[in-house]
């Protein structure tokens, strides 16, 4: 038999079962005690009954005129008689008997003192060196009568007080498991990325030992991650002023030349850089969107940040090729704006570097948060469309870029709770690309941020 997995129910089973069992053997041992102390009292009521009766008997007898008749003493009203007696000669006759005596059950004098039949407990006692004899009967029946109705007085309420105190040892455990019950609350209300500590304060002793192995697996994961987010980061800091000096170097070695093809090779060089540069930028933007703390405790207006994104995206590279709509009324977000720039850069310039250049891009920022940036273009298959977040996955092998565009914005979007919908063909439309994401929107008693312009 397999024990159920839930600890609470074999506590309350354990203890529920060996209480029962506690207390049926305490019934049971109290039963015994009782019969036999039953056994004592009915003995000395039927020794004590001989004794009273006997000098009774001897007087009658004794003032009798007509030896060895004899007589049956009639009761004074009906009642069932429970001890019965017959007084005896040594010659074994029967000189005077209870109305209710059977002499069938009486054996032959045998001395006094107790004895006990198949059907009958009895006691005998003699007067007057031994010729006038008394034999008191007590049917075992009424005995055994008298100790059922003790155990079912002992057994009867067991069966209200178990079940009464099963129910009271399940609330018990169930009140005492309470801090278990939310400590794993606790943990599943946590996310994927939340590595902090788990709070121990209420835990049992017992529990201790496991919720402090916990914390250090998660402060040993922590660590890992911190070491790898910080690698990436300070990798792609420490690449950006040698990268910048190569590239000043490849600039001027294409101006000083006068060799066509140094100068295509320079060329070379140089856009090389720059894609390198763009993704040592990209590192940077993901180790940001997966180590920092994206939620504040300040709200902003998230329309002022897409427009500042736009209008820079619009100006370096793509002049009159972006249309934004944005609402009349403030967007207010508790969400870092730096982690909101890098979320709607991405998207944005993915959906340029894409997207038709015949067709604006579409950037629109609805009331309710929701960002949604799109595109025209050819259909993206089901299967390309599934893997496009994964890290240093192109649309297409010769498609320019990092591959960490939509990488970068779907851990944003992660770690704010709300999934990065991605869509080809663009809804209500046969072709183009569409990404979408909602954005938390902030409660109206939080502090506004004083805004800067995003890194």
């Amino acid at each position: 038999m397999r024990l159920p997995r839930s600890l609470q129910t074999r506590l309350g089973l354990s203890i529920g079962l060996v209480l029962s069992i506690l207390w049926l053997l305490a019934a049971a041992i109290t039963a015994v005690i009782v019969r036999a102390e039953m056994d004592e009292v009915f003995d000395s009521s039927l020794r004590e009954t001989a004794e009273r009766i006997l000098p009774l008997a001897v007087t009658d007898i004794i003032a009798r005129d007509d030896e060895g008749v004899t007589q049956r003493l009639a009761p004074i009203r009906e009642h069932d008689e429970l001890f019965t007696y017959v007084v005896r000669d040594p010659e074994d006759r029967i000189l005077l008997q209870s109305h209710a005596a059977d002499p069938a059950v009486f054996p032959t004098w045998d001395g006094p003192g107790f004895r006990q039949t198949a059907t009958h407990r009895l006691y005998n006692d003699a007067a007057i060196q031994g010729t006038i004899r008394i034999t008191v009967a007590e049917p075992l029946a009424h005995r055994a009568a008298v100790a059922r109705e003790i155990q079912l007085g002992l057994g009867l309420p067991l069966l209200i007080v178990l079940p009464v105190a099963l129910a009271a040892i399940a609330l018990a455990v169930r009140t005492s498991l309470g801090s278990l019950r939310r400590f794993r609350a606790v943990l599943e209300a946590r996310s994927a990325r939340d590595l902090s500590l788990v709070p121990t304060d209420e835990l049992p002793s017992e529990i201790d030992p496991l919720a402090a192995t916990l914390n250090s697996l998660l402060a040993r994961l922590r660590e890992a991650f911190e070491a790898e987010r910080s690698f990436a980061t300070n990798a792609a800091h420490e690449l950006r002023t040698p990268l910048a000096g190569a590239i000043a170097q490849a600039q001027r070695l294409q101006s000083e030349t006068s060799d066509s093809a140094a100068r295509a090779r320079a060329a070379d060089i140089e856009t090389t850089l720059k894609r390198l540069t763009r993704l040592a930028e990209r590192l940077m933007q993901l180790a940001r969107a997966e180590g920092g703390q994206l939620r504040l405790n300040q709200i902003v207006d998230l329309r002022i940040v897409a427009r500042l994104v736009v209008e820079d995206i619009a100006r370096t590279g793509a002049p009159g090729r972006i249309a934004l709509t944005l609402p009349e009324k403030p967007v207010m977000s508790d969400l870092d704006p730096d982690a909101f720039g890098i979320l709607c850069r991405n998207l944005v310039e993915n959906a340029v570097r894409h997207g038709s250049e015949a067709s604006p891009v579409e950037v629109s920022l609805a009331p309710d948060g929701k960002l949604i940036v799109a595109n025209e273009g050819p259909v993206l298959p089901r299967d390309a469309l599934a893997h496009l977040t994964a890290r240093f996955e192109r649309a297409g092998a010769t498609t320019d870029g990092s591959g960490l565009g939509l990488a970068i914005v779907s851990a944003i979007a992660d770690r704010i709770e709300s999934p990065l919908i991605l869509r080809s063909p663009r809804p209500g439309a046969s072709s183009g690309f569409e990404a979408s994401v909602h954005l938390p929107i902030a409660r109206a008693d939080q502090p506004m941020l004083p805004l800067e312009a995003p890194r």
